[in-house]
């Protein structure tokens, strides 16, 4: 029995009917240049399922208001919407307490707000921060200006020739100048998921804290944080099927009682005068402004649609669904695939030999083939691997065998027209 039938077996045992979740999608109804749309750019962004269009259009439609401070009906009716969200994130990511829970417009706000916060509160000239050569460009740059700023020194683990972390260089480089790790849980260029429960627990053996960029993981790796053990960790609503715009830092509350807000303004406040303001309690001391409201309220009604299918559920099937892919491309003569680690999620980056990335990509769209091409915002990963550029498909919930025949079909036709 072909891989293909054997996944379609064990799917059919796990009760997981792809095709009923894809007319939750109705994007996927589409066509590009007269064919069928096959999305394979999940890493990138997700699409939405009606469950989440639905709740952003009745909250415009039916409580639209701002939140916290207002006594009328509409304004309490989008209160408790927006809270509810925070427990379900609290619930989802197994938090201690919703006040762990802080919005931000997405994973990149999240990293920056600890980098500045918690970074121009402790960190002094000599001090090292640790990240990985994997690290997306929002888990490079804002340590980077910290370390600027405050004179302290980036450090970086490498990575092997399969897109693996070298822990044992990470075990040398930790010492007591370092006060700072930040490293990304899955990598959206290569697919590797790192050991993070060993680095966790090796940083915390010298008392240093540790940021996990989970954008990449959560929608396709169970999250708890308490077994984790992280001290902060981000993630990005658009990546786990919600609206784009939102996102989440996770922080024990330790830290965050002890960091200094980032922004200040409205809801953030306890008191204000000329002389003195006083902030609110967590996590509001975060939250300065009006929030996206409709979109904490989109990223509730998301997660709900997640866990009713079941993240594991979905892990499962696609990693099905990465195994048939390797397997199919692998066969592809001139194609080589980059990350090729143990444990990954579903991302499968290649380049194919004399053709660049940007004219694979393109030549795909005709085929109505949506795929990423370019750096991935982690240069540093293609000049570990002396390449300018990947081709980068990526597979979410309702994602196809089919569709990988699709995608494996315009990668010959591409072989064939460059010869």
């Amino acid at each position: 029995m072909s891989l293909k039938s054997d996944a379609a077996v064990q799917s059919a045992k796990t009760g997981y009917d792809v095709n009923r979740i894809r007319k939750d999608f109705p994007i996927l109804k589409q066509l590009v240049h007269g064919k069928p749309l096959v999305y394979l750019d999940n890493a990138a962004t997700t699409q939405k399922p009606l469950q989440v269009l639905n709740a952003l259009e009745k909250y415009y439609y039916t409580m639209n208001a701002n939140i916290h401070r207002g006594v009328h009906a509409l304004s309490q009716e989008a209160t408790e919407a927006y809270e509810s969200s925070r427990i379900k994130i609290k619930k989802f990511i197994n938090a201690l307490g919703k006040n762990e829970i802080i919005f931000t417009r997405g994973t990149t706000e999240s990293i920056n707000l600890v980098a500045q916060s918690y970074g121009r509160k402790y960190f002094n000239e000599g001090d090292e921060i640790i990240i990985s050569q994997m690290e997306h460009h929002s888990n490079i740059v804002p340590w980077q200006l910290i370390c600027e700023e405050k004179k302290a020194k980036l450090r970086v683990i490498p990575i092997d020739d399969t897109g693996e972390l070298v822990f044992e260089e990470f075990e040398k480089m930790i010492n007591e100048k370092t006060k700072f790790i930040s490293v990304v849980y899955a990598s959206n260029s290569l697919g590797t998921v790192n050991p993070v429960k060993q680095i966790i627990e090796l940083a915390h053996s010298f008392n240093v804290p540790v940021l996990l960029d989970a954008a990449q993981a959560v929608n396709h790796l169970k999250i708890d944080v308490q077994e984790l053990d992280c001290d902060f960790l981000a993630f990005s609503g658009h990546k786990l099927y919600g609206p784009t715009g939102i996102g989440v830092l996770y922080g024990k509350v330790n830290h965050l009682e002890n960091m200094p807000p980032y922004q200040g303004g409205g809801d953030m406040i306890a008191k204000v005068t000329f002389e003195k303001t006083l902030y609110n309690e967590l996590p509001y001391k975060f939250e300065a402004g009006t929030p996206n409201i409709a979109g904490t309220i989109g990223l509730g009604a998301a997660i709900d649609y997640v866990e009713k299918i079941g993240l594991d559920k979905i892990a499962s099937y696609e990693n099905e669904l990465l195994d048939y892919a390797t397997q199919k491309i692998s066969e592809l003569s001139g194609l080589k695939i980059i990350g090729t680690a143990k444990n990954k999620i579903s991302v499968l980056s290649f380049v194919l030999e004399n053709v660049h990335p940007h004219d694979v990509g393109t030549f795909l769209d005709f085929e109505g083939v949506a795929i990423r091409t370019g750096h991935h915002c982690t240069q540093p990963v293609m000049d570990r691997y002396a390449i300018p550029a990947t081709s980068r498909a990526s597979f979410g919930m309702y994602n196809t065998f089919e569709e990988v025949d699709v995608l494996v079909n315009g990668l010959k036709k591409i072989l064939e027209v460059f010869g």
